[in-house]
Parts: C-alpha cells; structure tokens; sequence
C-alpha cells in the first residue's frame, strides 16, 4: 500500500506540472488553424543541369529551408513531393508578393573579368569564382557612409581571390548577381585575406536592396532555378472556425466516452474517466514542450487516440468481470484484469504506432501531423491505462472482497456460486472451520 501511495502523489506532480505546462507554454498551431499561405515549387532545368536528381532536390530544399529562416516565420514547412517539387507552408503569411521574390531567386554570386568578342566588343568572361566559395556575408557601410555588402571567402575562396586579383592589376573585375551587374572596380593591387565588398555602382545600395542580397548569399544559391507553379491562401478567419469546431467536436466526444464508462462500468468507469482526463492533460503538455505543431489533422490524432486510451480501459475491466464472475477476490481480480488484458493491449497498441511511423516518414505535411500526435496519444495512454487507472483501483478498493458487485456493474446472481463458495470459504476460515 505504501507504494501505490508513492504513486499516487507521483502521478499528483504529474498533473500540477503538466497544468503549468499548458498554461505557461504557447500551443503552435499550423498553417490550416492560423492561416497562411502555401506555396508549390518546381525545379527547372538549366543547360549545366539537364535532369532534376534527388541530390539535386535535396540542395534545393536546404537552400529554401535556409531562405526561409530568414523570413522569420516560425513553423515553417519545406517538404518533396514528387520528383521535382517542393511544397513550402507558411502560417501567419497572407501577403506572399515579398516572400515568392525572395524564396524563388537563384542568389547566383559571380566573379568576372573584361574580355572582348570575336568583333572586339567587350564581354564578361567568368573567373571560376562564385557565391560558393563564400564563407559569409554582412551588411555594412563604406567610408562614405553608403551601403555596403561586405564579403567573407573560405580558405579556398580566398585562395582563388587573391590569384584572381593579382592577375587582374590595372583590370575591371565585375561583380554579378542573378546576372545583373553590380561593381565593376578597378583591380589596383592583389587583395590578399578573402575579404571584399560590393558597392552596389554608382547610385550605390538601398537599404532594403543591400539586405536582401546579405540574406540570399547566407541562404546560399539555388542549384536550379524553382519556378512557383501553385499557391494558395489559406485566411485565419478559416483557421479560427475549424478550432472551434475541433473544441466542440472533442468535448462532445469526450463527454459521451466518459458518460459511456460510467454507465456501464459504474465506479471502475468513474475512475477510467479521471484518468483519461490526467491523459489529456498530460498529452496535451506533451504537445507543448516537444513542441508539436498542431493541425486540423494532428487535433483529428488527438481525439482519436482519446478513444484508444478508452479502449485499453474496456479490455481491462471486462478481463477484471470475467474474473470476479470466476469467483476471485477483488485483489486478485484486479490484477489478474490487467495483466491478462496487457498483451491485447500492448499488441493492438505496437500496430497502430508501426502505422504511425510509416505514415510520418512517407506521407504529407498533413499526414505526418496526424501520424505524431496519434503515435504519441497512444504511447502515453499505456501509462495512463496500465500506471494511472489500477494505482487508482486499487487505492479506492484495496485488497477486500467485492462487497457491492454493482459497482463493477454486476448483480451478484451474476457472480454465482463461485462468488458465494468464496465467500463461504472467507467465513469457515474466520471461525477455524477445514473442510
């Protein structure tokens, strides 16, 4: 008894933490709640790339995965879908004018020198330097207090730099990016240190023109140009609507499970619905601290691992019935419920989280959500069926016979001769009395 009182205050603390949790802690919510827009990418071929690969695919998602960071748009989602897309969510973003400019510019950094055509008219011949040979860039200001992309190479980068500007004494070096000139100085001395600037030409850099190309560069270039093939806008008005129904559609649901156990189950119902709300509460902390960012989808998770929480508390306490229908006395009812139920429960329990799993690694945005909060509602209902619902059960009714069948929702012509051979069995050892 000493132990289960132990638990009994553990599973307290559980509960007071998981309340603080829920309410100190921001739920983050998905694009379909808060609204948001989303956005389809497709690779496009260039003459150096002829086909889209999957290692081609996988430096474009980290370059816009890095572009949009830079955004500053929290529970942003970049995911492949099919071959040669590259399904982008954005919450929180209704106007995409600025952010469909930004995540689709190929950020091209090059390096070139003079040179003259075959008609002798001056050209731009690149040097083999590149926005990948950069280590960083940042936002500065020059002497005359004008904006200035300040340059950083890696070891490499600053190798080749310095080659480059040694050979080019007394030449023009131009700058280029996205093909578009920016700087075109005069070399006057080689440039050793791999560092260097872009003044933006004559008229110089605006602020936001200046800031933009520093976060490009850190973002690093696009492999292949991706070309916006589908949007959508999703309005939080929307988002708001489908909380509230998804508020409405789980209490209903919940209010009809408990109203369930209690009706047919009586006390043990009683105490199976305490611990699904200790579930919820627990469950729902859980989402919060990971964090899980919640869907439509992911709430859908979220009630229907209410229901399989519920359903490992049924195989329990029919398992615990047939057993006091044999004439066990209440403790060892109890326990014999559990264990026996535990490996159905347990079974049942493994093949849903297999499903989970593989919908998490091979489906949607959408599915992955509702695959990680089912997965986890199941995971913590073990606990709550199996820990939270017989340390109760057997606090409230110890080790004693079952005095009041009706309890347990059975009449004691229900537990028949078994129940009153035990209990004559009790009253002959009470007085000394062998058979």
């Amino acid at each position: 008894m000493k132990n289960k009182i132990i638990m009994f205050w553990a599973i307290v603390l559980i509960v007071i933490v998981s309340t603080v949790i829920i309410f100190v802690k921001p739920t983050k919510l998905g694009l379909d709640l808060v609204g948001g827009s989303r956005l389809m990418l497709e690779a496009q071929t260039t003459d150096s790339i002829a086909k889209i690969t999957p290692e081609v695919m996988g430096r474009l998602q980290f370059a816009i995965e890095n572009r949009v960071n830079k955004l500053g748009v929290a529970e942003t989602v970049v995911q492949q879908v099919g071959e040669k897309r590259l399904l982008i969510e954005i919450p929180n973003v209704t106007d995409l004018k600025e952010a469909k400019a930004f995540l689709g510019e190929t950020a091209q950094l090059e390096f070139k020198k003079e040179g003259k055509d075959k008609d002798g008219n001056q050209i731009w011949i690149s040097t083999g330097l590149s926005g990948q040979d950069l280590s960083r860039s940042s936002l500065s200001t020059d002497q005359t207090g004008q904006w200035v992309v300040s340059l950083e190479f890696n070891d490499a980068g600053a190798k080749k730099f310095a080659d480059l500007t040694k050979s080019l004494v007394g030449q023009q070096m131009a700058i280029f990016f996205d093909g578009e000139i920016q700087s075109a100085p005069v070399i006057r001395e080689a440039i050793y240190g791999g560092k260097a600037q872009i003044s933006g030409g004559n008229s110089g850099f605006e602020y936001a023109e200046a800031e933009r190309m520093v976060n490009l560069l850190n973002a690093g270039a696009l492999p292949v140009p991706a070309k916006i093939v589908e949007e959508n806008t999703v309005g939080p008005t929307l988002g708001a609507d489908s909380i509230e129904k998804s508020k409405f559609a789980g209490i209903v649901g919940l209010g009809a499970v408990m109203l369930f156990m209690i009706a047919y189950y009586r006390l043990p119902g009683l105490i199976a619905d305490i611990a699904l709300i200790i579930y919820s509460l627990i469950l729902f902390a859980l989402f919060k601290t990971i964090p899980v960012t919640l869907t439509l989808a992911g709430i859908a998770g979220f009630i229907l691992s209410i229901g399989m929480a519920v359903d490992a508390n049924i195989l329990i306490f029919e398992r615990t019935k047939e057993e006091l229908r044999a004439g066990r006395n209440l403790f060892t009812a109890i326990n014999s419920g559990f264990d026996r139920a535990f490996t159905s429960i347990f079974d049942s329990n493994m093949t849903t989280i297999i499903t989970c799993t593989i919908l998490y690694l091979l489906g949607t945005s959408i599915v992955k959500g509702f695959a990680l909060t089912l997965a986890l509602g199941v995971i913590v209902s073990m606990f709550s069926a199996i820990t939270i619902t017989k340390n109760f059960m057997h606090l409230i009714f110890g080790t004693g016979e079952l005095k009041y069948p009706a309890l347990f929702g059975l009449s004691k012509d229900e537990i028949g001769k078994s129940y009153e051979a035990t209990e004559t069995k009790r009253e002959k050892a009470r007085f000394g009395i062998l058979d």
